[in-house]
């Protein structure tokens, strides 16, 4: 299969509801605007926070992740392949280029979503996504560790991958977020809607505030981006699922990540008289 470029869009932040190897995933769109999601990434953590940025052109040896329902999964032709960054788009007129990009196909309808989610023809699990009104960002207190028989699954399930354990390369999860961020909002039939949020750019703020201010502080901020959003972008949800809750429930789908172009001024067109 020739290399494949991939303008990346999502990068996902650890769930405990996806297999091990999905843990860390990246998604995005190809040259032809087909969304896909990539997995297993083989990088550390720290190289998937600093090494690509969202909006990177990246060019990777890809084949189908046979393992995965999912038509839009792929994964790198080996644990060796390299993903390599050829390029970036910026925000340049409104995000133009970005939208012609991102923008190609776009769901307004849940239930027509939903109804491509669970067909064959289809198991559709990304998806660009326009509210048609967002009635609220709401913030709830979560558990703060992660379930053990959840991470004890995970666990096994790295092993089993690798063959034996590897004490070099001990089990490593990232720190579960303490609270839940969610968008109310209805789609074009006035279907309502909760949606979480599991997108690395709001866990990044959150942990990035959290380091020089406390818990209060950190929510505040997180608050205060993404309500800007709502009111000064012409905001869209990347929306997602994971293999094994698009297996087993009616709605899978998480906003895995935010597409948010700036809104031209209104010009005012002034009396001539």
């Amino acid at each position: 299969m020739p290399l494949i470029k991939v303008l990346i869009t999502v990068k996902s932040y650890p769930n405990l509801t996806s297999h091990y190897d999905e843990q860390l995933s990246i998604a995005g769109f190809t040259e032809d605007g087909t969304f896909i999601r990539i997995y297993p990434i083989s990088f550390s953590r720290k190289a998937y926070d600093e090494q690509f940025q969202l909006y990177d052109w990246v060019e990777v040896d890809l084949v189908r992740n046979t393992q995965d329902f999912r038509l839009e999964s792929f994964s790198p032709k080996s644990p060796d392949t390299p993903i390599k960054k050829i390029g970036h788009v910026g925000m340049k007129d409104y995000w133009e280029e970005r939208k012609n990009i991102v923008l190609k196909r776009v769901y307004r309808n849940l239930s027509n979503l939903l109804m491509e989610s669970k067909h064959e023809a289809f198991y559709t699990s990304l998806a660009v996504f326009k509210p048609q009104r967002i009635i609220g960002f709401e913030i709830e207190e979560e558990t703060r560790d992660w379930n053990e028989e959840k991470l004890a699954k995970l666990q096994e399930e790295k092993n089993h991958m690798q063959g034996v354990e590897n004490p070099e390369n001990p089990f490593q999860i990232m720190k579960k977020l303490p609270y839940k961020f969610s968008f109310r909002f209805t789609d074009d039939k006035n279907q309502e809607l909760v949606l979480p949020i599991e997108d690395w750019e709001l866990a990044s703020l959150y942990w990035k505030v959290l380091k020089k201010q406390n818990e209060q502080k950190a929510i505040m901020e997180v608050r205060k981006k993404y309500l800007e959003y709502i009111r000064h972008s012409d905001l869209h949800f990347f929306l997602g699922s994971t293999q094994n809750m698009h297996a087993s429930i009616k709605q899978p789908f998480t906003i895995v990540g935010l597409f948010q172009p700036a809104v031209p001024p209104k010009v005012i067109q002034g009396s001539l008289f």
